[in-house]
């Protein structure tokens, strides 16, 4: 495989990048596509917040990538290096190139843990513990049964992450299982977020509020977590009024989250680093033969797996479209979703596009997502995971199928 030659090729394995093949080869099974992915296993990363709450077994949210890769493509296990958009060129770590005639980038984000001092020394022990990785989120549920006083923090930093509102549901989840103990009153709750509000989209706030009022959140904004001292259980947060430290008995860290380095590094990055592509065709500003999706796309929508099971379908569309000589037919709204898990057994469903737009998919008579619901729980807890391996990964595209502009988008010309 050393200079090998696909029609298209798709650049990571996760859920956005198998999702597009799958949206692509239902459309035309006989397209020639490479997937470079180098991961053995493929992980719904959306329950390791129900893991780390105590409702998912950690295994039941990986499963072998060779299980999930569509049979039709050629699965290349190695990670790309570096691009070269000029000849139609990717360069592997392994010294190899793929030349094709349309690139997809659907590489993720990068968890940037090493931006908070002394955090990679901690993290599984001394309290230490994140829902952003796979092998910690069960950690998270030990130090909740176990913690009966003391302070548990809760960190947010700055956008932008994978799912906003993952943070959040951590502690509520947390807050939830110690009320159902008896301890809650006996634990000091902080949410240090280094934003300015509780959630970007306003319709959502007054039901999250009443569930930080009802476990007695200490809410802090602006509190930026820098560093921690695991041994000492201390943590370093810098606001606007100078550092500040505070001692914990469970602290619960999302890393900062940024473009990984082989992108930021390309020809293809915008100036924060991810892939600069058009908001509403998810094609390249000046490559018009490579489109992203999913988290590593430069578009200012929630980073969600919701988001990008509603952009690979259009991806599919657009880029067959430009295969063809066209120009791109379908817009992207920016929708995403969020389901607040706000305790176990009711979430608030947040589902909203570019702006703040609400974009609900159910009508407010089946669920108000504005408010807590138990309907909304079921949907997250059964019918999502189920969806996401039998539909989404498998290019069934069910309430996100792409609706065809009347004329050619404007925006973008072939």
């Amino acid at each position: 495989m050393a200079n090998a030659t696909h029609e298209i090729v798709i650049i990571g394995g996760g859920s956005a990048g198998i999702a597009t093949a799958s949206s692509l080869l239902k459309r035309r099974p006989e397209l020639d596509i490479a997937i470079v992915e180098p991961a053995n296993l493929h992980y719904y990363q959306p329950g390791w917040t129900m893991v780390g709450g105590g409702v998912f077994d950690a295994p039941v949210t990986a499963r072998p990538m060779r299980d999930v890769m569509p049979s039709a493509v050629t699965w290349v296990q190695e990670s790309a290096a570096s691009f070269q958009p000029e000849i139609k060129q990717v360069t592997l770590q392994n010294g190899d190139t793929l030349h094709y005639r349309l690139l997809i980038v659907a590489a993720g984000i990068r968890l940037a843990w090493e931006q908070i001092e002394g955090l990679g020394q901690s993290l599984g022990a001394h309290g230490v513990t994140s829902n952003y990785r796979y092998d910690l989120a069960p950690y998270t549920w030990q130090l909740v049964k176990s913690l009966k006083q003391g302070r548990a923090l809760f960190t947010q930093p700055p956008m932008p992450i994978k799912c906003a509102g993952a943070p959040q549901k951590a502690m509520y989840l947390s807050c939830d299982a110690w009320r159902d103990a008896g301890v809650l009153g006996d634990i000091d709750v902080q949410f240090h977020n280094a934003g300015a509000v509780l959630f970007g989209v306003d319709a959502y706030v007054p039901a999250l509020m009443d569930y930080v009022d009802r476990y007695g959140i200490d809410l802090n904004f602006g509190s930026t977590l820098t560093a921690i001292d695991g041994p000492a259980r201390q943590a370093i947060f810098k606001t606007a009024d100078g550092e500040i430290t505070r001692d914990f008995d469970m602290i619960h860290v999302v890393p900062p989250q940024v473009a990984p380095d082989f992108i930021a590094d390309s020809p293809l990055a915008a100036e924060s680093g991810f892939v600069d592509v058009d908001q509403f065709t998810l094609r390249h500003h000046r490559f018009p033969d490579i489109f992203a999706l999913g988290d590593v796309g430069s578009m200012p929508n929630a980073k969600t797996a919701a988001a990008a099971r509603k952009q690979a379908p259009i991806v599919a569309v657009n880029a067959l479209a430009v295969l063809d000589g066209h120009a791109p037919v379908c817009d992207y709204d920016g929708y995403g979703s969020c389901p607040l898990t706000v305790e176990r057994g009711r979430i608030v469903l947040a589902e909203f596009g570019y702006g703040g737009k609400l974009l609900p998919s159910f009508p407010d008579w089946i669920i108000d997502g504005t408010k807590p619901h138990r309907l909304s729980w079921l949907l997250k807890s059964e019918a999502l995971p189920w969806i996401y391996w039998n539909g989404m990964l498998k290019g069934h595209e069910w309430l996100v199928k792409p609706k065809p502009r009347l004329t050619p988008n404007p925006r973008q010309a072939a």
